[in-house]
């Protein structure tokens, strides 16, 4: 790895007598009783809808079903993972059918053929082939077909997201999380199953002042419906599972920024929440990383940097296996789990690093530990909750990134605007010099940011979305470690207020949210002689020396900061130093992870423990594994 990093429409509801939320001013814990109770009372007299189907339901997805249910409030379980490589499964292409004329071809390694394994007639069928081609068509329907959920809030990370869905649960509201494009948090489908219910809710969001829930409404003519294709013979099936002798299989998707990639495993096609189709991976763990580590890391790390990081891909992975329950798999293949390629990009280096760690994983009181990493800090680590809102991680605290005694956080504070211009403006004696992320200064102009902002908004349907200038953007709070908490900006309809990791989300100037920012201004024409002079674009420092308020333009910002991405936990770049210096991967994590304990993949490890469930009820909120069959 080189010091250059590579980075429908609406409808509307008439509701019957029944007195509304908004009307009674029923509370929502209340309201998720009161829906219950409700449900056949003000079903008669309705006016006429297309057919309404809940989003992505299939006929054949009973156990998409019970993983939904599964997912709406964490389950105490006790029995650990027995196996030492336990299987994952891994949405490789996660909305396949998205775009008309989606392909993927399959093909076994030379010598071996596919077998696949799929229903008939409530009768299981097998199919054996060298090559498969699986495809989508659009069904046209006889009726156009209302696909509607509640969506309660949009996030730039599932950390965020989980932490949304605890705080409408704690409301009474049932949720689950899913992910049709960006994170959201959506009011449980099988409960508000019908549109009254799903109006009756949003209505009393409303009325008790929600300004991130909105009504996702969308009238389909159409559905994508998967087939296969081997030996000549065309099968239109929703679920299909594709295994091998030697669990190898190269998939080749049809659209033109992939490539072909070999995958260790079995593959099953199956449906998803969002109306369109999942290829999943069921893959062991340690054949996994192989496909992690180098793309995370880059094989040219040092050792004991490799090392580090095979033990934080294995620990992360089986700590978040939650993630996509509702749609039936754990994990994803891109940077909103971890990156994973097949065994296309599997080597030596790595390998070794994986196998010389196997089956270790990182704890904190014989927990796995919330394994974030990210590509570049900035000089110092972040607390969990300066990037997202939950309860901190003990282990995951603010460490300035540098062997030497560069600057005491406890003297000087970074949530002073003066420390955190000083420490940025240091680019000496921490782990990341060089790399190219470590310092940046980015200019925005008004237009950027104003396009950034009108896109973000409307994204989340904000209130404020159709405004037409922004006049002001300020810092108003950060952390100790210099993270801002929140930014707002003043517009012509009002101020937005973002936080924490939401604001890169919306502006694409920051590369972090380790930053600080200087207005850039212009000097206003001249107007004296009653003519337009040229105008003449100055320095902050030089508009504010020696231009009145009322002579200057506000052109834009400049955003100066450090690091890449959220900045928690090990920063990749400084561990490649750490590495360079000698350091054991037990060293390197004991320096991002103060507290940890490093230990063999056992029964008594616990996988996952809410934090925000208190720890002293037995098993709340604990989540593990049952034994791979």
């Amino acid at each position: 790895m080189s010091k250059q990093l590579q980075p429908g429409s609406s409808r509307r509801f008439s509701i019957c007598s029944i007195p509304t939320p908004a009307t009674v001013q029923l509370g929502i814990r209340w309201f998720a009783v009161w829906t219950g109770l409700m449900t056949t009372a003000c079903l008669v007299g309705l006016p006429s809808l297309p057919a309404v189907a809940q989003a992505g339901s299939h006929p054949t997805s009973k156990v998409l079903e019970d993983f939904s249910q599964a997912q709406s409030t964490p389950q105490p379980q006790n029995s650990s993972q027995s196996s030492a490589d336990p299987v994952l499964s891994i949405g490789i292409v996660q909305r396949f059918g998205s775009e008309s004329g989606d392909e993927i071809t399959l093909q076994p390694l030379t010598g071996d053929r596919l077998t696949l394994h799929f229903e008939t007639g409530g009768q299981m069928q097998t199919v054996t082939a060298s090559t498969v081609k699986l495809e989508i068509a659009m069904e046209p329907l006889a009726e156009p077909q209302v696909n509607e959920r509640v969506v309660l809030s949009t996030h730039r990370s599932f950390e965020s997201a989980e932490d949304s869905a605890n705080q409408w649960r704690s409301r009474g509201v049932e949720v689950e999380i899913a992910q049709p494009r960006q994170w959201q948090v959506w009011a449980k489908r099988d409960v508000y199953r019908s549109p009254l219910l799903r109006r009756l809710l949003f209505q009393n969001l409303q009325a008790n002042g929600s300004r991130s829930a909105f009504l996702d409404t969308q009238m389909q003519q159409q559905l994508p419906k998967a087939a296969f294709v081997a030996n000549g013979y065309r099968y239109q099936r929703d679920q299909v599972k594709i295994t091998t002798a030697n669990r190898r299989v190269q998939v080749t998707p049809s659209r033109s920024d992939s490539e072909r990639r070999l995958y260790g495993g079995n593959l099953r096609l199956q449906p998803n929440a969002y109306g369109t189709y999942t290829l999943v991976n069921e893959v062991p763990i340690e054949t996994y990383l192989r496909g992690v580590v180098p793309h995370e890391i880059g094989v040219g790390a040092p050792p004991t940097t490799i090392e580090a990081q095979a033990i934080l891909a294995r620990t992360y992975a089986l700590r978040n296996l939650r993630r996509f329950a509702i749609d039936n798999y754990e994990l994803c293949a891109d940077t909103q789990c971890q990156v994973y390629r097949g065994l296309s990009g599997a080597h030596p280096e790595t390998d070794r690093a994986i196998a010389a760690t196997r089956s270790q994983v990182l704890t904190y009181q014989n927990e796995l530990v919330d394994a974030l990493y990210s590509s570049t800090t900035g000089g110092i680590t972040a607390p969990f909750s300066d990037v997202w809102n939950g309860p901190d991680r003990p282990y995951l605290r603010a460490v300035v990134d540098s062997v030497q005694n560069i600057w005491d956080l406890s003297r000087y504070s970074l949530a002073d605007e003066a420390n955190l211009r000083a420490f940025i403006g240091r680019t000496e004696g921490f782990n990341e010099n060089g790399w190219d992320v470590f310092r940046w200064r980015v200019e925005s102009p008004m237009t950027q940011i104003t396009a950034d902002l009108k896109e973000y908004l409307t994204g989340i349907q904000h209130p404020l979305a159709n405004f037409i200038t922004v006049q002001q953007v300020q810092v108003v709070e950060r952390s100790p470690a210099g993270r801002v908490q929140r930014m707002d900006i003043q517009t012509d309809r009002g101020t937005v207020e973002l936080e924490k990791d939401e604001i890169l989300r919306a502006f694409y100037a920051p590369n972090s949210t380790l930053f600080y920012m200087d207005p850039i201004y212009e000097a206003a024409p001249e107007t004296a002689s009653g003519t337009q002079g040229p105008t003449e674009e100055l320095s902050v420092q030089g508009v504010q020396d020696s231009q009145p308020a009322e002579s200057r333009i506000l052109k834009g910002y400049v955003f100066v900061g450090g690091g890449l991405g959220h900045g928690v936990g090990m920063s990749q770049t400084g561990a490649y130093n750490l590495g360079d210096l000698g350091w054991s991967h037990a060293q390197i994590l004991n320096f991002y992870y103060p507290g940890t304990q490093l230990q063999p993949l056992s029964d008594a490890i616990t996988f996952w423990r809410d934090p925000a469930v208190p720890q002293d009820l037995p098993n709340a909120g604990a989540e593990s594994l049952a034994p791979a069959q």
